[in-house]
């Protein structure tokens, strides 16, 4: 659950007061002197899913389809199936409950490179957090990943530079009270952790489930809107993963390389009555929701889904 409100961030993470500006001066002008309805001021539009790693491997389904081993080694979460020749059809005969995250029909696979510390392996053993966001001002014009819908956001391999500016970008690594850091810091507090923060491309270009750079289908939006070349508004991304590393950490890489080459990708596998209604509920309706798609600082809004993460009537 969440103990405090959190900054609104969107595509870039550059103008992240514009959203919560404009949205708070709209609802503030309505609302004014009202104090009945002081608790449904939009600030968020968001859902979390929360995933355990459940495997790793150097595979890339996106990238190197039907090549097993022609990756760096990346760390799976989500769809426990997943695999250099995983496909839509695969991932969605595994069945509800086939899958590391809390939401049993959220069948996507999600993964990233591996982070190594010295030759070993750094293990996420807790839940890593993605949201689902709206990227543009309109939040009430986002609607669900389409079936099978598959990109790769960041590069393994970008510059220093091209990592720092990119609208993706958040605040770079963090540890303790360290951010912006476009690569590793040499040292991280003890009992912290590094963490990173990235946000995908939310703007479709309403034809291709993929394309041939895994990235070209896709767009950011420009000035809170989606270009004319991506009028399809798709929920956000923002992978917000977490390492157990602190101390010297000199000795920390990805398997793609620096800091900087942290990317992650994306295959949508979700039941789509389940992602509609969280969609529906959570971004479209102004709110900052957990797995459940409840807020808990608006708690009279309700819960879409049930106790058990899945819609209400399945067990």
């Amino acid at each position: 659950m969440f103990s405090t409100r959190k900054k609104v961030l969107y595509a870039g993470g550059t103008a992240a007061g514009l959203i919560a500006a404009v949205l708070t001066a709209a609802v503030s002008t309505v609302l004014a002197g009202s104090s009945a309805h002081a608790a449904d001021e939009v600030t968020h539009h968001e859902f979390q899913v929360n995933c355990t790693v459940n495997h790793r491997a150097p595979d890339d389904p996106i990238v190197f389809p039907n090549m097993p081993g022609a990756s760096h080694d990346h760390s799976f979460v989500g769809n426990k199936t997943t695999n250099a020749a995983t496909t839509l059809n695969s991932l969605n005969a595994a069945g509800p409950y086939a899958t590391t995250c809390l939401n049993p029909d959220d069948l996507s696979a999600y993964w990233w490179p591996t982070m190594f510390r010295g030759n070993d392996p750094v293990s996420q053993t807790w839940h890593q957090t993605i949201y689902y966001k709206s990227g543009i001002l309109d939040y009430q014009a986002v609607r669900p990943f389409p079936p099978g819908i598959r990109f790769v956001v960041g590069s393994p391999a970008a510059t220093q530079e091209a990592f720092r500016t990119s609208p993706g970008a958040v605040e770079g690594w963090e540890c303790g009270d360290s951010a912006h850091n476009w690569d590793f810091p040499a040292n991280c507090p003890a009992g912290t952790q590094l963490n990173i923060r990235y946000q995908a491309p939310s703007c479709w270009n309403g034809r291709d489930l993929d394309s041939a750079d895994h990235k070209s289908h896709m767009a950011y939006p420009v000035n809170g809107a989606c270009p004319a070349s991506h009028p399809n508004p798709l929920p956000m991304l923002e992978f917000k993963i977490a390492f157990p590393a602190d101390g010297d950490v000199t000795n920390v890489r990805l398997a793609s390389g620096r800091g900087y080459s942290w990317h992650y990708d994306f295959f949508n596998a979700w039941d789509p009555p389940t992602l509609a209604a969280l969609v529906s509920h959570c971004i479209n309706g102004g709110l900052q929701c957990n797995s459940r798609g409840f807020d808990l600082y608006k708690p009279h809004r309700g819960q879409v889904l049930g106790d058990n993460y899945r819609l209400p009537g399945r067990p």
